[in-house]
């Protein structure tokens, strides 16, 4: 209905025609081993949303075969706010994003069940175990993909990998802390050139200066 009160049905039906495909290609699987990071869209029985992120060395998300994905899941904060989503609702959508070569997105989208370490490596005994060194999934989602399509590269910005930068306590604070607890008042900041400015005010006798032209020499 949106399309054609938009006047946007013919395109749509071109993009649905040759883009939307029911299953991965193989140009799309040679991508996802390629990727190593990934955005997750979950909804829980109410439809309420949340989105996630997720990453690791390329190929953290197998592509076990052109119908199927999986990925591991490890112990984090324990809220298991995606995992709880999909036992109540068992849909999810992935978006896979190049920023460094090609500036092209994957979305999948696809029903989804939790499986445990055990019953996966039983299932599928390739899988690799190495992953993140010294931990071992809690979990595994495995996705049936049912629908895999492009995001145009418009938008899309380019990054350059690089080191992450070291910052100490005071530049940075822990995660657990970086969105509620207090922090120290930053100190106001010196423009270069303020206290001359005011000096030669006051090197004017009978001249007064009026505050907002002050102030504009100042901030300005």
């Amino acid at each position: 209905m949106l399309q054609d009160h938009l006047g946007n049905t013919e395109r749509a039906d071109a993009f649905y025609g040759r883009q939307v495909q029911p299953q991965l290609t193989p140009r799309m699987r040679q991508f996802i081993q390629q990727q190593s990071m990934v955005f997750l869209s979950t909804a829980d029985a109410r439809g309420e949303c949340d989105s996630t992120f997720r990453a690791g060395p390329p190929g953290f998300v197998v592509d076990l075969d052109q119908h199927t994905l999986t990925y591991p899941e490890y112990r984090g904060n324990g809220v298991m706010a995606s995992a709880g989503n999909i036992t109540e609702n068992p849909h999810i959508g992935l978006l896979f994003m190049d920023f460094t070569h090609h500036h092209i997105g994957l979305h999948v989208n696809g029903s989804v069940r939790l499986r445990t370490d055990e019953e996966q490596r039983r299932s599928h005994p390739h899988l690799r175990t190495d992953t993140a060194p010294g931990r071992r999934p809690e979990l595994w989602v495995h996705i049936t993909v049912e629908e895999a399509y492009v995001h145009c590269s418009k938008h899309i910005p380019h990054l350059e990998p690089a080191p992450r930068p070291r910052l100490s306590p005071d530049e940075r604070p822990k995660d657990a802390d970086y969105f509620v607890a207090p922090r120290p008042a930053v100190p106001p900041v010196a423009v270069p050139g303020a206290h001359e400015e005011e000096a030669h005010d006051r090197c004017l006798p009978g001249i007064p200066v009026p505050a907002s032209v002050r102030s504009r020499q100042v901030h300005g």
